[in-house]
């Protein structure tokens, strides 16, 4: 059972449970089977961001779902045995909460809005993370973490001043993650962004050799690679004046995707609220934010100002009407010791007030003006990047958001050496405690062939006689029948492999069946990269490659299809 080692940071942790329209063959019903159950080597999938929060020592836990999807949810949290050793999270279903519903506009919901009260960290159901969180929250906790732990938001009742942690002078900003998706467990197609980095200043005290410093920067540009193709058109990238003048060293990643983990302060939902043309947590939080940090006059477009820089006197009203006045707006981050001192502020930097005469009236509102107020400069606390390093020795970091990664992560997961093996040291968090269940192990006959070193087997599992089984992940109460050859393939809970069927770098849905036969028939089952939906039949005979067997017809794949061989099928709407 995951553990932390350290109290709890005081950070809420956001589990975004959606549709899953890329994993449709096993999505396709929410109400039953929902993506965020969809099983990642023999775990639900949302099994494994809770497991990295409580390991993080984060043991306030939302888990944010459509309505229809809510109820399978809490079942699988009350009953499947993956979870019941864990803390059990929350479970929120906005009313108005759809399968369409984006990402940053879940945040506008009002029950969203009265959940969130201080710092939070947002993560998708499909992530899977062997990074230690505790050293990502250990960053952003030196780099941007409020002075003295102050910060923003909700506390005993009242609302607290967004400044009073740092933020006038840079502090108390964001932390994303992005990972390369050219290494191990590359796919065809998957989705990636483009971002630019600058470095941040040389720190004082050097950090520890195992920290992530290093690795980490300041983002000034991100955006979906797509959205950037369309663009530019063909055409070349321009990088504005602006942007070079802030930051003359810039390093651009075309190859890399947003994980999706944010550290998030709690100016942010406020930021968001505001701005109804924010629809999307990457492209537009993250884009419009980095930015702000360069672009002149977009911080008090999206209302940071007021935000982030209220003048001094205006207090904070708590939730009972109550005023929280500030009698003096320290600079808290001055005192910090561990970072170069930064010049006092002269007057060119202050609020400037020239005083007109009574007359003098507002040429849009027609009331009369007092002073001429010229705006200080706007200080945008900085998004952070953790970029993780693409060496083949890096720890895991991936979203399972396509069947292709379901197939190449549980199938990654699957060569961790288990719990039980002895010679190994120093086991991965989301090692197993066998490769082979024990109540499996018991049944397997002798005339059988298992690669052990390179699948997961789980519990209650019926293996036949002379089947083979190579690197793949069998789920629970599964039936491997008489000479089946299983090669690379996913078989989840309850399904049934029939006899002498072959198949390779198949995925499986819960309790579907591929119908065996007998030896002789030289007409068998081979199936090659192929999906079966959840409770489908596959009929003894059948022979095909990168299909997806799904009630109403076979969905064939779509550059197959595109290519012209469009035989035996038909092609989904929705494909």
């Amino acid at each position: 059972m995951p553990h932390a080692t350290l109290p709890s940071p005081g950070f809420q942790a956001l589990i975004l449970c959606g549709p899953g329209a890329n994993l449709d063959t096993f999505t396709v019903n929410p109400k039953s089977h929902p993506k965020a159950l969809v099983s990642i080597a023999n775990r639900p999938m949302v099994w494994y961001p809770l497991e990295w929060c409580i390991r993080m020592g984060v043991t306030n836990v939302v888990l944010i779902t459509p309505p229809e999807s809510k109820e399978a949810i809490e079942h699988s949290l009350n009953t499947n045995p993956h979870f019941t050793g864990l803390r059990k999270p929350d479970v929120l279903a906005p009313a108005h909460l759809t399968l369409t519903t984006e990402t940053a506009e879940i945040f506008k919901l009002p029950e969203v809005q009265k959940l969130v009260t201080g710092d939070f960290i947002v993560l998708p159901c499909d992530l899977v993370c062997e990074l230690d969180g505790l050293s990502l929250l250990e960053q952003w906790m030196v780099l941007q973490g409020g002075v003295g732990g102050a910060s923003g938001g909700l506390y005993d009742g009242r609302q607290h001043e967004m400044k009073i942690g740092g933020e006038k002078s840079g502090r108390r900003g964001g932390l994303a993650v992005w990972y390369s998706t050219k290494s191990e467990n590359t796919v065809k197609r998957e989705e990636t962004n483009f971002i630019a980095t600058a470095p941040l200043p040389a720190s004082i005290v050097p950090s520890p050799q195992s920290s992530l410093r290093r690795d980490i920067s300041n983002v000034v540009y991100s955006i979906p690679t797509d959205t950037l193709k369309d663009l530019t058109e063909g055409q070349d990238f321009q990088i504005r004046r602006a942007l070079l003048r802030k930051h003359s060293h810039i390093k651009m990643y075309t190859a890399y995707r947003d994980a999706h983990i944010y550290f998030f302060p709690f100016w942010i939902m406020e930021m968001i609220k505001r701005n109804e043309k924010i629809n999307h947590m990457g492209e537009d939080v993250l884009g419009w934010w980095a930015k702000a940090g360069w672009q002149d006059g977009l911080g008090d477009k999206l209302g940071l100002r007021d935000i982030l820089d209220a003048p001094r006197g205006i207090s904070s009203p708590d939730l009972s009407g109550n005023a929280n006045p500030l009698d003096e707006d320290i600079d808290a981050e001055s005192y910090i010791t561990t970072k170069p001192s930064k010049p006092k502020k002269t007057e060119v930097d202050s609020t400037t007030e020239t005083l007109l005469a009574s007359r003098v009236r507002d040429p849009d509102t027609g009331s009369k003006m007092k002073s001429l107020t010229s705006k200080s400069h706007l200080k945008i606390p900085p998004l952070l990047a953790y970029i993780h390093p693409s060496t083949s020795s890096a720890l895991l970091i991936r979203r399972v958001d396509k069947s292709d990664l379901l197939l190449n992560i549980s199938l990654r997961l699957a060569k961790f050496p288990a719990l039980d093996d002895i010679t190994v040291t120093e086991h991965s968090p989301f090692a197993h405690s066998s490769k082979v269940a024990a109540s499996t192990k018991a049944k397997v006959p002798i005339q059988c062939s298992i690669q052990a070193e390179t699948s997961l087997i789980d519990e209650n599992v019926t293996i036949s006689e002379r089947c083979s089984i190579k690197e793949s992940v069998v789920g629970r109460g599964c039936k491997i029948g008489t000479g089946a050859k299983l090669s690379k393939c996913i078989i989840m809970e309850d399904a049934e492999v029939g006899d002498f069927v072959t198949l390779e770098e198949c995925i499986l849905g819960p309790r579907c069946l591929v119908e065996g036969g007998p030896k002789e028939d030289k007409n068998k089952t081979v199936l090659k990269k192929c999906e079966v939906q959840e409770g489908f039949k596959v009929n003894w005979g059948s022979e095909e490659t990168g299909f997806q067997f799904m009630l109403g017809g076979l969905l064939q794949d779509e550059d197959e299809f595109e290519s012209g061989d469009d035989e035996a099928g038909e092609l989904d709407d929705n494909e």
